[in-house]
């Protein structure tokens, strides 16, 4: 029997171990990285890693888990967490590869490897992992219509670069995978029918070529840890 990954709640990161965290109230957002926010009855600036569109999640007066910037920066809280219906929602993409590395290191890709390097060169890109001779890639999704986890949340052409080279690193024999981190709940998993055309044809292309397909759920849980949730499946699979 095929290891499938930790077991759900299992802790893969403390948010606490940022220290200082503090809750704010969601403004506005005038740019892709920078949103204003009300913390204690002051206005401030907050850094936004995640460059999606977020509509659904940084909307007005929504409650937001910031930490604080040094001083001297442009900013003065960095985004972590949102919180939603569910819960709080991880936003901060800088944690995504912490995060997803703890997740592999427990099996998440159907195995747990010998050896685990990130930012591994490969073609013109650098991409997130190379776990013993499979190529993996991380795209962190917290966009849900109808129940269907959605990537991306605006176009990528990064991203379709990424999964060209993943195609290209099957070809010549290495494995390879696009790996999904859910950051709310739903059913399954598709690329977006709409946002970037190019990113959907190309991740079904990379599907046909052999590339795997691996996902997996998160949550934030009441200790403010995030932990794994379970499998991810693929829509129509």
């Amino acid at each position: 029997m095929s290891f499938v990954g930790p077991e759900p709640g299992t802790p893969l990161f403390d948010l606490k171990e940022l220290e200082e965290l503090e809750e704010g109230i969601f403004l506005h957002r005038p740019n892709r990285f920078v949103a204003l926010a009300e913390v204690k009855g002051k206005q401030v600036r907050v850094h936004v890693a995640d460059t999606g569109r977020l509509e659904e999640i940084l909307t007005p007066e929504r409650p937001l888990l910031l930490h604080p910037n040094s001083p001297g920066m442009k900013t003065d809280y960095t985004l972590v967490a949102a919180q939603m219906e569910e819960g709080w929602v991880l936003i901060n993409t800088r944690l995504h590869p912490v995060i997803a590395r703890r997740a592999i290191e427990q099996g998440v890709l159907g195995f747990i490897p010998r050896t685990l390097k990130q930012e591994v060169p490969l073609g013109a890109s650098r991409l997130d992992y190379l776990a013993d001779d499979t190529y993996v890639e991380l795209k962190g999704c917290s966009l849900v219509r109808e129940n269907t986890c959605l990537f991306p949340n605006a176009p990528t052409v990064r991203g379709t670069r990424h999964l060209r080279e993943l195609i290209a690193a099957r070809a010549a024999g290495h494995g390879a995978a696009i790996l999904i981190m859910a950051l709310r709940p739903c059913r399954c998993f598709a690329p977006h029918p709409e946002r970037d055309p190019e990113f959907r044809h190309t991740f079904y292309e990379a599907l046909d070529n052999g590339v795997e397909y691996h996902g997996f759920h998160v949550r934030i849980d009441e200790a403010l840890r995030v932990v794994y949730d379970g499998e991810l499946g693929l829509c129509g699979i």
